[in-house]
């Protein structure tokens, strides 16, 4: 054990020891000191903590410096009545603070525990108990904006963990403050009942047993009682208002004495006007101007030098703004600042303002938060911080989504208003503004809320307007995932597999593959909307595949082949029979034979009217399955999967192509058109 270990067991010892052994007059002054001392010390820390948590301590400490209050009144106590003494501490305390009249003593004293037991501890045992109650009511709402923050990468792991302890010792700390205020009650009632003891017991004690006369029993034991009573019950009044200041104060910047002086005295025409109602009481009132003037100039002195400061610090300040501009304009890093650009942008007109202003029901920010969240257990991506902005140069109800700086989509909404989206069949008692979804770009109506209840019976999809800003950010991220897929994101995700598979990842990592290969594979998942959460498969296959061959496009496709379980299930339900568009064998031999190698890789070299032929039967096959309600997929032999990706992913980039070996054996399949040449 540490010597501060062993100081504070002995202390805890030596106070029960106080209260069995006698203890002599000159250890019992130190000790007095030592109480005083200490309680000084408990006040003066309390006042110069910003927040509850920096003193932490101070529950078990009040109980402490309780018990040896109790232990010292224990020691007086049998000095009193057994020597009729207690020391020079004692001593001075009742014949200096009373003056040599008991009972003023004994009035000083009351006024003491009256404050303390009714005006300060009990108004600090009703603010621990209330503050102990707000802070176990606010826990779940502080734990839901720290989960926010950390979905929305504006903090980390670490500091998610730290805030959420922070909380947690929060309550804790109220909790044990509720309970230790008790103990300040408590010990001003036991000071009460020990003068009680100890005036009549040692009146009785002095007459009976020592052979005083009744003045000088009554004058003697009535200093010293009223000596240990002031003893005792000024350190009390510092701890107890010590436990007021820690509960009652909120956090903050500063200490007590820096909130007081910023808070306090923050408005000199305020203070002006203090010093002339105090002027105008000494001049008509009896009070007399000697009292009154003197405070009042002093006050008035103050206040015009605080109103000079803050007009300094104000101009200053302004000076220091403008210099910062001006070398801001200057400096080179103010134009390597512009370079920056962000990943995702959402800008809105001044008209949307209200669906990201919180102030006025605006969700967004809560909504983009679970986008994140969404895209990170569908796609296996952490979506970057989303940039929210107005602009004021779009049109007040118009919409863009930006990625890496350039639009890829936009829209206008009606507040006030709902989409509606038709069934399949229109509903002529259906009325609204004609326009398009903008996510997928079906036709759709604008319609007011007395329209929305008979548009929902008749079967349309009625949906808000920050359901379809979110439905269509949402599909933006999916459709560029492969865009926001760099080298540095792929380290990211390295590095978070690595906390739990360290041995998968450095077999694969650098010595089989670099992490730009792994990139590659992973931005070709993405860009065909595969989920790439599973990363251990991902790992896996390309540990195993990596030795043979760097060619991305090779070993996307024997990831896609190790991940046919998670294909099958995102293109099909359990039971369900996939409907899909084939390609015949001449198409199957004709891409095969046009494959052509080079130095990057291989790559497909099909004549331009075969290609224009290919697109004109995918289109047809593709136009009558979504015209019957079905999605339409492309199913084909393994090796020329990719390839006939290539042909049509420029014009139809939302169509999914698939190999057989891509799908799970049982898993029944329909072929509901063929494309051939």
């Amino acid at each position: 054990m540490k010597i501060k270990d062993i100081s504070v067991l002995l202390g805890i010892i030596g106070i029960v020891l106080m209260m069995i052994l006698p203890i002599p007059t000159w250890l019992l002054d130190v000790l007095l000191v030592i109480n005083i001392s200490l309680a000084m010390m408990i006040l003066l820390v309390a006042m110069n903590t910003k927040e509850a948590l920096q003193f932490s301590i101070f529950p078990a400490m009040l109980l402490i410096t309780t018990l040896f209050r109790l232990a010292l009144n224990v020691s007086t106590t049998k000095l009193i009545l057994g020597q009729a003494e207690a020391g020079h501490v004692v001593a001075t305390f009742g014949s200096w603070v009373s003056q040599g009249q008991p009972v003023v003593g004994f009035i000083v004293f009351l006024i003491l525990v009256v404050v303390q037991f009714i005006v300060i501890t009990k108004g600090s045992e009703r603010v621990a108990e209330v503050g102990a109650r707000f802070t176990l009511d606010a826990m779940p709402g502080k734990q839901m904006s720290i989960d926010a923050d950390l979905n929305a990468g504006l903090i980390n792991e670490q500091q998610a963990r730290e805030r959420r302890r922070k909380i947690e010792r929060e309550a804790d700390f109220y909790g044990a403050m509720d309970g230790a205020s008790k103990f300040v009650k408590g010990d001003a009632i036991a000071g009460i009942i020990i003068l009680v003891i100890n005036l009549i017991g040692g009146f009785i004690i002095g007459v009976a047993m020592h052979g005083m006369s009744f003045m000088d029993a009554l004058s003697t034991y009535s200093l010293l009682t009223i000596g240990d009573g002031l003893v005792s019950q000024i350190p009390a009044l510092l701890i107890s208002t010590s436990a007021g200041l820690i509960v009652t104060r909120a956090s903050s910047e500063g200490n007590l004495a820096d909130d007081i002086t910023g808070q306090l005295f923050i408005y000199p025409k305020l203070i002006y006007i203090v010093a002339g109602t105090i002027t105008a009481l000494g001049l008509f009132t009896p009070i007399g101007i000697f009292s009154t003037v003197p405070l009042a100039g002093l006050l008035a002195y103050a206040a015009w030098r605080m109103q000079n400061n803050m007009n300094q610090r104000q101009v200053a300040q302004e000076q220091q703004e403008e210099e910062q501009q001006i070398e801001e304009v200057r400096s080179p890093e103010s134009v390597i600042n512009l370079l920056q650009v962000d990943p995702i942008e959402f800008e809105f007109g001044y008209g949307l303002i209200p669906l990201a202003d919180t102030q006025q029901g605006g969700d967004l920010l809560d909504r983009i938060i679970m986008i994140r969240r969404q895209c990170a257990l569908e796609m296996g991506l952490v979506v970057p911080v989303i940039r929210i902005r107005d602009n004021i140069q779009l049109r007040p109800n118009e919409y863009v989504i930006k990625i890496k700086g350039n639009t890829v989509g936009g829209g206008e909404l009606l507040l006030n208003h709902y989409l509606a989206m038709s069934p399949g069949y229109d509903d002529d008692t259906i009325t609204g503004i004609e326009t398009q979804e903008p996510a997928f770009g079906l036709p759709a109506l604008w319609i007011d809320e007395p329209t929305k209840e008979r548009a929902e019976l008749s079967g349309y999809t009625v949906v808000d307007p920050p359901s379809v800003v979110a439905t269509h950010l949402t599909e933006m991220i999916k459709r560029h995932a492969h865009e926001l897929l760099g080298r540095q994101e792929t380290k990211t995700l390295i590095d978070n597999l690595k906390d739990n598979y360290p041995i998968l990842v450095d077999d694969l990592i650098p010595s089989v593959l670099s992490v730009g290969d792994v990139q590659k594979v992973l931005a070709k998942l993405l860009r065909e909307k595969i989920s790439i959460r599973d990363m251990v498969t991902i790992f896996e296959t390309l540990a195993d595949y990596g030795t043979y061959t760097k060619d991305p496009d090779v070993l996307t496709e024997y990831v896609r082949q190790a991940l046919s379980r998670q294909i099958t299930q995102q293109f099909t339900q359990n039971g369900e029979t996939m409907r899909v568009i084939t390609v015949g064998p001449t198409l199957e031999k004709k891409i095969a034979e046009s494959v052509q190698q080079s130095d990057q890789g291989s790559y497909l070299a099909l004549d331009p009217l075969s290609t224009q032929t290919v697109y004109q039967k995918l289109t047809e096959q593709i136009n009558r399955l979504i015209q019957s309600g079905q999605q339409p997929i492309v199913l084909t032999s393994p090796t020329i999967r990719m390839y006939l990706r290539q042909v049509i992913e420029r014009t139809m980039q939302d169509i999914p192509v698939l190999s057989y070996s891509e799908l799970e054996p049982n898993v029944e399949i329909q072929s509901v058109g063929v494309v051939n040449l």
